[in-house]
C-alpha cells in the first residue's frame, strides 16, 4: 500500500502550525479528529515534541495513517485510534486539546452536532479546541471559490456543506467554550480557537 497524500495538507500545514505553536504551547495531549492521510499528525508532532499527538479516524483510514506514523518514527505519536463521532470515542483517555482540519464540511450537520456533544467526555476542564477549514459568516461565503467548493461538495453528497460560523460557535458555547481567536488563513480558510471559559 502506498502512503496516502493530500496536496491540501501539504499546502496548509505550515500556516496551521503557526497557530498551534502558540495555542498548544502549554498543552500535553492533543486528540486529532479526522486525521485523514496522517500528514498533519507527523508534521505537527515533529514540531511540537512536548506533547502527545493522538491521531484518529474511521477504521478505513487507519492503515494509511500508520504508514506516515511508522515512517516518521516519532516518540509522541501513539497508534491511531478508531473514532466515529457518532459512537466510537476513546475510553479511559483524557486530552487537554482537540484539533480537527477540513472535517466539518465533510460530516453531516448531525455529525457535527455529535462531535461537539461527545467531545466533552474526553476533554479536560481547561481544554483548548482548534478547528480549521472554510466557514460562512452570516450565511454568506467569504469568497467565490468557497461558494464553488460548496456546490461541488453538495453535488457529490448532499449532506456536505460549508458550515455557518455562528452555528458552530453556538455548539462550542453550549459545552462551555469561548472563542479566543478567528484567524484568516490562506485559500479562504479560517482557524478557530476556543478555550473553556
Amino acid at each position: 500500500m502506498e502512503k496516502p497524500f493530500s496536496p491540501a495538507c501539504e499546502r496548509n500545514k505550515a500556516p496551521i502550525l503557526d497557530v498551534l505553536q502558540a495555542v498548544f504551547s502549554d498543552r500535553r495531549r492533543v486528540l486529532e479528529i479526522g486525521s485523514g492521510t496522517g500528514q498533519h499528525a507527523v508534521h505537527f508532532a515533529a514540531h511540537l515534541p512536548h506533547l502527545i499527538w493522538q491521531s484518529s479516524d474511521r477504521l478505513e483510514n487507519l492503515a494509511g495513517i500508520r504508514l506516515w506514523l511508522n515512517e516518521a518514527g516519532l516518540a509522541n505519536t501513539p497508534e491511531p485510534l478508531v473514532l466515529d463521532v457518532n459512537k466510537h470515542w476513546p475510553e479511559g483517555q483524557r486530552f487537554d486539546a482537540l484539533f480537527s482540519a477540513n472535517t466539518l464540511h465533510i460530516m453531516s450537520w448531525a455529525e457535527v452536532e455529535a462531535l461537539f456533544s461527545n467531545m466533552n467526555a474526553v476533554l479536560d476542564e481547561d481544554a483548548v479546541l482548534v478547528v480549521y477549514g472554510p466557514f460562512r459568516y452570516q450565511g454568506r461565503h467569504t469568497s467565490h471559490s468557497n461558494a464553488m467548493f460548496e456546490a461541488s461538495l453538495q453535488a457529490a453528497a448532499p449532506h456536505r456543506s460549508i458550515r455557518d460560523f455562528e452555528a458552530v460557535d453556538a455548539l462550542a458555547q453550549d459545552i462551555g467554550f469561548g472563542l479566543v481567536e478567528d484567524r484568516a488563513m490562506p485559500a479562504n480558510n479560517r482557524c478557530l480557537v476556543w478555550r473553556r471559559t
